[in-house]
């Protein structure tokens, strides 16, 4: 079962490596992206259930958390051109 899964995980990667080299717009390269993490996640997830490892789960879910927070950051930065306004000093 764990070679069935891994190769659906593994051609699923390869189409979203071609959407990442071939996307028209720069959008299409940060889902590509995002897919890539989600791919990495559930292969990490997989791996950890099939081998009866849990710390393997918490691992997948930490890389989950992290692949959001940094597709809306990149997303962000290649709309508005930055992250934020730095804060301002106090007393200035």
């Amino acid at each position: 079962m764990f070679a069935a899964a891994a190769l659906a995980l593994l051609a699923t990667l390869a189409l979203a490596l071609v959407r990442a080299v071939l996307g028209p717009t720069v959008f299409d390269r940060a889902q590509a992206a995002n897919t890539i993490g989600t791919v990495a996640m559930l292969l990490l997830a997989v791996y950890g259930f099939l081998t009866g490892r849990p710390d393997f789960l918490d691992l997948a879910i930490v890389y989950g958390i992290l692949n959001v927070v940094g597709t809306i950051a990149v997303l962000k930065f290649f709309r508005y051109g930055d992250l934020g306004e730095p804060g301002e000093e106090e007393g200035a």
